[in-house]
């Protein structure tokens, strides 16, 4: 049954359910109280400036506590019971929002008289439903469509709609089109799952609208004027990562807004030179903020720089991190006026912090003063801006070995004396690290800084004193060479002279003859020093060698058990085989000898035992610039480790360790000369090695090869060669491996040989050698007295035998003047050097023997058979 009830100029219909009037009316009012609650999130949300709006709604939510509290405890019920209803009716009517409750059907159960206002309703008879106003509008009529489908689900919502026209000729302030806010939500009765009742409410907000667009329009006007202000500005985070840049500074820089993410680039993708030092120096307390204005330059997109003035502001967390940053850029660029006395500071400030070298200005007391980017950048970690400004002084970058030194620069500065004397420095906490400082005196103080005494200069020489001290023992070890290479030739000449006179007494000796057993002790003796004299050959990159291509993995392999043998029990050898080695070339015996010293080296280095490791690996170009070692090329590479856990090499000795006769194992237990020896034998090949150490943790050696390209091998075999048509030829056959069969008949069959050499016991006892094979030898102390020969014998000789290094013609000088006469002359070479050593000289096409001193009989009458059977 529906009953009517007069509200001012309206009857309201009420639905009798059986409940208390007062009660549907309490739960009206606290529906819409609590709808206004959410409607004053939504705007505080949407505009935060609104505190009028804030305060109603405000207001009304307390309402809506107060009337929730009471009606559960009962508070209203003190009041009489005549005036609940006629209460909530009155401020349901004086609400100002249009509200309207109707049933599932649509039927409309009350109304407001805000909603006949705004509907325009005569009476309570004119009052139409909401379906009904709005169906002349397609969007309105969609928004009521979605809510009443969010009610049917039990659902609250709200939607926004903009009319053309007013709603059935209600009454509308303003002209134009008008923006409405319509919500629904179910009313929370005992009944109402099966009888429900929906809350309309529909308000005007066209003012709220109209305060947003102005709102927009002056945020967007804001965001216009700084977009294209004069000024540049950009914002960073707490890294550095640029979240705002402006269009002015965009456009000076040259970079694409429409392409620019938030946090992609960085202020150090900005600054160009030390400018980042300088940023990075603005530190500002915990929890506050500070301001700098640094003259610098910007990195525009092309590459060139831009003179600008930044207004710097830092923040700071609480606990001391860096937080946020705003930045104001002011361009310089063009700016050329001489007569403008701060422009001028302005550029002197530039080019002070552009410079490369650290600058520092201090007084007569070493106080810094001022101090250039460079400067804080390469001190960082001893001197930051915060320092300069409290007082600190020039002497705390200097180690405490110098800083008496510059005490006196200082007291020179202050007497204004010129030419003071550069200070070397080590950095106080980084001993590798090394720094020269000049000290310049302040002639004439400025106004701006009066107590100026000295302008300091540093710049870090840690690369130049690296390449010095390489470069005076790369000198060392030069030196060292030729010496032993000079020592090396000489012992061979006196070897080979006692080698072959003993040969010759053995040759009419007997086994059991008394000095038969002195004689073979000569004999052994000589051929050990003939084994020291190699090493000091090898040393000094003068050894004869015959590199062939070689795959690292084969050849330790084929070694593992050798080392193992020589290593002993307590020692235990492991191999670690790099994946696909590239091949390399060098001599394989030599080699070996390398890695046999290294392994020995190691296994001394550990008197109780332990691990060695042979590792290798393949090191391509890109990967040689971070081993840090300037004189490497950009090659590939192969490299051989050989590592240890023993003692280790201590620092102070490590340049040493090549140097010929250098040793620290006790007397009698080692020449000095093994890793001479691998040092050499790995140059000759064209390799390095590098030692690296620690005490009592162990050794590593490093060797590097050059990888073996194997088009250069093509080359040769695809070129004709004349060996080819008519056997090998005579450098082949004198310069064969070992394995090659010795011809079985060593006489000489009355050949004619010519023997050159300027060592007179070499010289005498080749002869006599030679001699009792059967051959007819004629001797000459020089070049120049076997070209004599020569011609006395009118080039009848089979056979010419030349040392290499003689005074007034040397071999391959002889050998090309004899081959102008006697293109097909026989030629074989006798030298303590090794054959590339000279060969280098000669034309590729020459034909020549090789023969290495010292050598015995059997050696000279092999080499001399094979090059006239070839």
């Amino acid at each position: 049954m529906t009953k009517l009830r007069q509200s001012g100029d309206y009857q309201m219909p009420v639905v009798d359910r059986g409940v208390r009037p007062g009660t549907v009316f309490r739960i009206i009012v606290l529906a819409i109280v609590l709808t206004a609650s959410a409607a004053a999130f939504v705007v505080f949300k949407n505009q935060l400036e609104n505190e009028i709006v804030l305060g109603i709604l405000g207001v009304l939510a307390m309402v809506g506590i107060f009337f929730l509290v009471s009606s559960v405890i009962g508070f209203i019920e003190v009041m009489p019971q005549s005036r609940p209803d006629e209460l909530a009716r009155t401020f349901l009517d004086a609400h100002e929002d249009g509200t309207v409750v109707t049933d599932r059907k649509g039927r409309i159960v009350y109304a407001n008289a805000a909603y006949g206002a705004l509907t325009g309703a005569k009476g309570a008879a004119g009052i139409q439903s909401l379906e009904t106003i709005l169906s002349r509008n397609r969007e309105a009529t969609e928004a009521v469509y979605r809510l009443t489908n969010g009610l049917r689900e039990g659902k609250q919502g709200h939607e926004e709609f903009r009319l053309l026209k007013p709603l059935a000729n209600g009454a509308m302030t303003g002209s134009g089109a008008h923006w409405f806010r319509l919500k629904a939500r179910v009313l929370p009765l005992e009944d109402a799952k099966s009888n429900p009742l929906y809350l309309w409410q529909i308000a005007d907000i066209t003012a709220e609208r109209d305060d947003q667009e102005r709102f927009f329009k002056e945020l967007q006007n804001a965001i216009d004027y700084l977009d294209h202000a004069p000024a540049g500005f950009f914002s960073a985070g707490r890294k550095g990562e640029i979240f705002y840049i402006n269009a002015t500074l965009a456009d000076w820089l040259g970079i694409d807004l429409t392409k620019f993410q938030p946090g992609a680039i960085s202020i150090a993708d900005l600054v160009a030179g030390e400018g980042l030092t300088l940023i990075q120096s603005v530190q500002a307390e915990p929890g506050l903020k500070k301001t700098k204005v640094l003259d610098l330059d910007l990195r525009k997109g092309n590459g060139q720089s831009l003179p600008v003035r930044l207004i710097h502001r830092v923040s700071s967390t609480r606990d001391g991190a860096p937080g946020e940053s705003r930045t104001i850029v002011m361009s310089r660029e063009g700016d050329d006026s001489d007569q403008s006395a701060s422009n001028a500071a302005m550029r002197f400030t530039r080019f002070f912090n552009n410079t490369p070298m650290a600058i520092a200005s201090v007084d007569g007391a070493g106080r810094i003063l001022r101090t250039n980017a460079p400067f804080l950048k390469l001190f960082a970690g001893l001197v930051s801006q915060d320092d300069v400004e409290r007082g600190i002084t020039i002497d705390a970058v200097l180690n405490e070995t110098e800083r008496g030194q510059l005490e006196e620069a200082l007291a020179a500065a202050k007497d204004r004396q010129g030419d003071i004397a550069p200070i070397d420095s080590l950095h106080p906490a980084d001993e590798g690290r090394h720094f020269r400082f000049y000290v310049n005196a302040v002639i004439d103080q400025s106004e701006q800084a009066p107590e100026e005494a000295a302008i300091v200069y540093a710049l870090e020489i840690t690369e130049q004193k690296a390449l010095e001290n390489q470069m005076a023992q790369t000198q060392k070890m030069n030196a060292v060479g030729t010496l032993a290479g000079g020592i090396a030739h000489d012992f061979n000449n006196v070897l080979t002279a006692i080698l072959l006179s003993a040969d010759h007494l053995l040759l009419s000796a007997r086994p059991a003859d008394a000095t038969f057993a002195d004689l073979m002790e000569i004999k052994r003796n000589a051929n050990r020093a003939a084994v020291l004299v190699r090493q000091l050959l090898a040393f000094s990159r003068k050894q004869t060698m015959r590199p062939t291509v070689l795959n690292l993995t084969d050849v330790i392999g084929d070694l593992r058990m050798l080392v193992d043998r020589m290593t002993g029990t307590n020692v235990k050898v492991e191999v670690d085989y790099g994946r696909d080695l590239w091949p390399v070339r060098t001599d394989l015996g030599q080699f070996e000898q390398v890695l046999l010293n290294l392994a020995v080296n190691a296994r001394d280095a550990m008197p109780e035992g332990g691990t060695i490791t042979l590792r290798t690996r393949n090191l391509p170009a890109s990967e040689v610039a971070a081993l840090g070692r300037r004189e490497l090329p950009e090659d590939d590479f192969v490299t051989v480790e050989v590592s240890d856990q023993g003692t280790g090499i201590p620092a102070e000795i490590m340049d040493k360790i090549f140097e010929p006769f250098f040793t620290t194992k006790e007397v009698g237990k080692g020449t000095g000369l093994g890793l001479s020896m691998v040092y050499g034998i790995v140059k000759q090949s064209g390799g390095y090695i590098y030692p690296e150490s620690e005490v009592g943790k162990g050794t590593t050696f490093r060797i590097l090869l050059p990888r073996h390209v194997e088009i250069a091998e093509a080359r040769e075999e695809a070129a004709p060669g004349e060996a080819s048509a008519a056997g090998p030829s005579a450098r082949e056959a004198a310069t064969a491996p070992a394995a090659q069969a010795e011809p079985t008949d060593l006489t000489g069959d009355s050949a004619v040989v010519l023997l050159v050499e300027d060592e007179e016991a070499v010289r005498r006892g080749g002869k006599r050698m030679l001699e009792t094979r059967g051959y007819t030898v004629h001797e000459a102390g020089s070049g120049v007295e076997a070209l004599e020969i020569m011609d006395e014998l009118d080039g009848a000789v089979d056979i010419v035998v030349s040392d290499v290094v003689m005074p007034e013609m040397d071999g391959p000088t002889l050998l090309r003047e004899l081959r102008k006469k006697y293109p097909n002359l026989k030629f074989i070479f006798v030298s303590g050097y090794a054959e590339d050593a000279f060969a280098r000289n000669l034309p590729a096409d020459a034909k020549f023997g090789f023969l290495p001193k010292p050598f015995s009989l059997k050696q000279l009458a092999v080499a001399v058979r094979e090059m006239l059977d070839s």
